[in-house]
């Protein structure tokens, strides 16, 4: 580029300082490795495509287009298509006016609107240790003290939660089949959280994009139902109708609503109005009640097939691996002196990509950890994938013991 003939230096670019918290998702770099040909990934978070209601996603485009084709292509009011947010609130337990929920692009443009609207430098917020890797992307451009509290196995060590609750602005919770560990906070841990929470007005957050996803027993009641006044919720529809449809949504108490729509307003006016219709036509009727079962079903059979694998080819190894009651990702731990980061490249060599477990700490990251999806692959792609991740796994552990 060149100005009165002379070239200009692009380089310096003046960036805020908060530019510098932002870095590439390491699982999205992960997941361009795993495109590579010949790659077996239990690496991404993705829901199965077989899931995917493609007929009726046709069926509701071309009656969309036949009844409200002006209004489904215009502009659009920031809030959400209200018939949606009416049948998103009757899939919720504590039934919550419509006027409480906020259509999202993605559940994933709530945690940034919550990042926006909540946190300033330096404020405390605290998380689960491991949590989501994509929360704490959307936090941390704010420039927070995130702070990690302990879990007693699969529920929050509240004794932790005490010692630094003081002055948090709220805490970040996935209750469900939590990604990346697939745990499952128990009745009891809820109510206890909630209790706590409701008397100290600590705000939750309440991030749940795979609680319809349970594979025998649904789980307990959200936290949001206990205290709707106390907690936001998260939700998605990227896990039971499509992720590109990019439509999620949040339920606030009237208190704060407004100002996580003006956020909202500013972030993208609305979200795709065209995708909203086509959403709410597809749930229409029965629609949910059939589909959630089936990947409910599918979900539960590629875990099983998953835990067996792991059964038969690890069982002489030193590693351990939970069983999850619903979700999408089993969590592996090997000894605590091997790092999981420094083994992936070796499974990416014999054909198999999981996610370190790194990539879901913000301090004192345990390096032993890894996350395995289940849902996207095959059940003869998972026998083959375990056993090239226990070759892998066998080889770096006699390589550490000599």
């Amino acid at each position: 580029m060149t100005k009165n003939g002379k070239s200009l230096n692009m380089t310096n670019w003046n960036f805020a300082n908060r530019a510098a918290k932002l870095n590439p998702s390491v699982l999205r770099e992960i997941l361009k490795v795993t495109e590579q040909p010949g790659i077996i990934s239990f690496a991404g978070g993705l829901p199965s495509a077989e899931t995917f209601p493609v007929r009726e996603f046709k069926l509701a485009c071309d009656a969309v287009l036949e009844k409200n084709a002006h209004s489904a292509l215009q502009y659009a009011a920031s809030e959400g298509f209200q018939e949606l947010r009416e049948q998103i609130s009757e899939t919720l337990s504590w039934k919550p006016d419509p006027n409480q929920i906020l259509i999202t692009t993605g559940s994933q443009q709530g945690l940034d609107l919550i990042a926006k609207l909540f946190i300033d430098k330096g404020s405390k917020i605290l998380v689960e240790s491991p949590t989501y890797l994509g929360a704490l992307q959307a936090f941390s451009i704010m420039e927070p003290d995130i702070v990690c509290v302990e879990s007693n196995a699969d529920d929050l060590n509240i004794s932790d939660l005490d010692k630094h609750r003081k002055n948090a602005k709220f805490i970040y919770l996935l209750p469900n089949f939590q990604n990346p560990t697939g745990k499952t906070i128990s009745e009891n841990g809820r109510e206890i959280i909630s209790n706590y929470a409701r008397e100290r007005n600590l705000l939750i957050i309440e991030d749940n994009p795979y609680g319809e996803l349970w594979f025998d027993t649904p789980p307990p009641i959200s936290l949001t139902a206990r205290n709707p006044e106390g907690c936001i919720y998260l939700g998605s529809l990227s896990k039971i109708l499509a992720p590109g449809l990019r439509l999620g949504f949040l339920v606030a108490p009237p208190t704060v609503y407004p100002k996580l729509l003006q956020a909202k307003q500013a972030a993208d006016l609305h979200s795709p109005i065209f995708n909203q219709r086509i959403a709410s036509e597809v749930m229409k009727g029965e629609f949910l009640s059939n589909h959630i079962p089936m990947i409910r079903s599918l979900y539960k059979s590629q875990c099983k097939a998953m835990i067996a694998a792991l059964n038969r080819e690890m069982s002489d190894l030193p590693v351990t691996w939970n069983a999850p009651a619903g979700g999408m990702f089993i969590w592996l731990s090997l000894p605590n002196y091997m790092n999981a980061t420094t083994l992936l490249p070796n499974a990416i060599k014999r054909g198999v990509a999981f996610v370190p477990g790194e990539s879901f700490y913000t301090k004192n990251p345990e390096l032993h950890n890894l996350r395995l999806s289940f849902v996207t692959a095959s059940k003869s792609e998972i026998d083959t994938g375990i056993a090239l991740l226990a070759q892998t796994i066998r080889e770096e552990f006699q390589n550490s013991i000599k």
